[in-house]
């Protein structure tokens, strides 16, 4: 079975067996409870929602079935083809619309796909509305339009121009200073979006793009996931071309990773840790990413005087306390740069153009640039119980164990150590604690999990 739902969503393979696999039925009875939900929930007759989509595969099929379906209930749908998940973010707002549908599975494989559904703000659903839209999908409780009240469909092809647009009018992005430097990039887009949107960005802040992997065609040309045991091609091609530095987008360009001058990954948790070193060095303020990202963020803020809190995991979570705390900039060490003075949701672009201001004006390289950062490596292990045992409680012991440390339980059970923290959270869906780890050294952040996988056995 690999249909998985979920409060921000459905995704799931494709082909197969309906509720089993992402099939067309699915894909139809999704985009109605949605739908429907908006319908039920907006006092108004004429509902506009926006739909864009990655470049895999099924992306064409998935479009058109929920653009269909849209129409059948009596919905406007604009729809901006070929587009990214924060652009779709930003012209929902852009266009008055009264929500939005990004068709991605985001860094998983080609065979998968996704609707993940957007409110009126562009910004992802929150739980609760999630849930909404799952019990009408549940009971299939749709009313589809007569002929005459179906809903238009229009394109647009100009949302990166805008999205673009809005990047360079940032006063954070210093596009003189880029210019000036003359950079070269290569740009690994993984033949998804990325390959159409961040290049005309790097042309306008006059920089060079080597494109690798940039025809949207879905041919995913290694894993998506923009992981370094995956991007071996890019980091030898950023030294053939003598380029200052390497981009890595995933298929919907919300995450990003980078690439030294010398081939080597700057590392996936420091994307956020650059960006945020910069804008805090110029504006004194708020720091935010989750319970499993790097402490180097925390360590960056101290350093400007600024403060920094950490979220439950989740982008939805993040957000809610980047708002609570009005912070400068916030994000998930997976490369998700969110920075709300653009919009509330996960930005390549932005990210890309905030970094290229920061190398600028530091005049360093890349590989310069991250030596300045504290060094800390992160281990991921987990443990697998028998169904009988109460994981709740089990973690309530931990807890108990550790509570002359600093503890957080905002999301499972967190335990910051002067020199290490350990992270443990439960599976929603099998008896499996997950235990993230940091420290100064990839042995002391494995051993770290190992401890603490020994020390559970012992409170079972």
């Amino acid at each position: 079975m690999s249909l998985i739902k979920s409060i921000s969503g459905i995704r799931g393979t494709i082909g197969g067996k309906v509720n089993d696999n992402l099939t067309p039925l699915d894909v139809v009875k999704f985009a109605s409870a949605f739908g429907t939900w908006l319908q039920n929930n907006k006092n108004k007759k004429d509902l506009t929602l926006v739909i864009g989509r990655d470049a895999r595969i099924s992306g064409q099929m998935v479009s058109s079935l929920v653009a269909s379906t849209l129409q059948g209930l009596g919905i406007n749908v604009i729809d901006l083809g070929l587009s990214t998940t924060p652009t779709v973010e930003i012209m929902v707002p852009e266009l008055k619309a009264d929500g939005g549908i990004i068709l991605t599975a985001s860094h998983n494989p080609k065979q998968w796909n996704a609707l993940k559904l957007l409110n009126d703000k562009g910004e992802f659903i929150n739980g609760d509305n999630g849930a909404e839209v799952l019990a009408l999908a549940e009971n299939e409780d749709f009313n589809y339009a007569e002929v005459d009240d179906l809903g238009k469909y229009e394109t647009r092809d100009d949302a990166f121009d805008i999205h673009i647009q809005q990047i360079l009018d940032l006063p954070t992005v210093d596009v003189e200073a880029i210019k000036a430097k003359n950079f070269k990039v290569v740009l690994d887009a993984v033949n998804s979006t990325g390959g159409i949107s961040i290049p005309p960005l790097l042309e306008k802040l006059g920089v060079e793009v080597v494109k690798l992997y940039c025809e949207p065609n879905g041919h995913f040309p290694h894993n998506p996931e923009p992981l370094k045991e995956y991007l071996g091609d890019i980091c030898e091609l950023v030294v053939k071309e003598k380029a200052d530095m390497g981009i890595v987008v995933d298929p919907d360009v919300d995450r990003l990773a980078l690439v030294d001058e010398k081939g080597e990954m700057f590392g996936e948790e420091y994307t956020l840790v650059a960006v945020a070193d910069y804008l805090l060095k110029n504006k004194n303020g708020v720091a935010i990413s989750n319970l499993s990202s790097s402490r180097a963020l925390r360590d960056v803020a101290k350093t400007h005087n600024s403060e920094y809190f950490a979220s439950a995991v989740g982008e939805v979570n993040v957000v809610n306390l980047i708002k609570e705390k009005n912070a400068v900039i916030g994000g998930e060490g997976n490369g998700g740069i969110i920075y709300p003075e653009l919009h509330y949701g996960r930005d390549s672009l932005v990210g890309v153009a905030l970094f290229l201001t920061h190398l600028a004006r530091e005049n360093k390289t890349v590989s310069e640039l991250r030596a300045g950062y504290p060094a800390y490596f992160m281990g991921k292990k987990k443990i697998e119980l028998t169904p009988e045992i109460d994981v709740d409680a089990l973690l309530v012991k931990v807890q108990e164990e550790f509570k002359n440390e600093d503890i957080s339980t905002v999301d499972g059970v967190k335990i910051d150590f002067a020199d290490n923290w350990v992270h443990l959270r439960k599976s929603n869906t099998e008896p499996i604690i997950r235990i993230y780890t940091e420290a100064f050294s990839q042995e002391e952040a494995d051993q770290l999990g190992d401890d603490m996988i020994a020390k559970i056995r012992s409170l079972i």
